[in-house]
């Protein structure tokens, strides 16, 4: 589970990687067209923190579920 959190980092990591020409080139030089490509990546950044944080409350309540004792009936 450690190593699939890591995994997780890096696929952020590797994510915003990816938007770096488009902010330089709206930011640094005023490209419309850039700017556009920047929000449509600010919105995929978006649906991934989510899939993340979705991901990290099912592995919580695993977690808590898995801490529970067993009641026998």
């Amino acid at each position: 589970m450690k190593g699939s959190g890591m995994n997780r980092h890096q696929e952020l990591l590797d994510l915003i990687q990816t938007f770096q020409k488009d902010f330089e080139k709206f930011y640094s030089k005023g490209n419309k067209s850039a700017g556009t490509r920047v929000r449509k990546h600010m919105a995929a950044l978006k649906r991934k923190a989510q899939e993340i944080r979705n991901e990290v409350q099912g592995i919580k309540a695993k977690m808590a579920d898995d801490e529970k004792p067993e009641t026998a009936a």
